[in-house]
């Protein structure tokens, strides 16, 4: 098979896309309104006066709800295939996922015991 057959497709997909992002983005140049004032520059705040400094302090329950969920979003990076493909895969399989899943719960029970998931406290 020759290599424009295989790949003709994706590189005609490809420059199309760029085709019409550097057509648009160049009539939005040479046709959009060109009237900049000072009040247009600047920092949209929505309508309101902005308060404090620029940095704001988070709480730390922000970042740990945070952390938990890639936590146990990744999870279901590993169960999703293995649900797939539950019926070949064996009784090996599925010790092995019955193993992982216990200590993803053992981690949860820690955490809820620990009180990361009670956002009063």
């Amino acid at each position: 098979m020759n290599l424009v057959a295989t790949y003709g497709p994706l590189v005609l997909m490809i420059l199309v896309a760029f085709g019409l992002a550097g057509l648009f983005w160049a009539g939005a140049t040479f046709l959009g309104p060109k009237n900049p004032t000072a009040e247009k520059r600047q920092p949209c705040e929505c309508g309101s006066e902005s308060t404090g400094g620029r940095h704001v302090k988070l709480s730390v329950k922000f970042y740990l709800t945070a952390i938990l969920f890639v936590v146990f979003d990744i999870e279901t990076v590993f169960i999703y295939p293995w649900a797939i493909q539950f019926r070949s895969l064996g009784w090996t399989a599925l010790a092995s996922m019955g193993g992982f899943l216990a200590v993803i719960v053992v981690g949860l029970v820690y955490v809820w015991r620990k009180g990361a998931l009670d956002w009063e406290t």
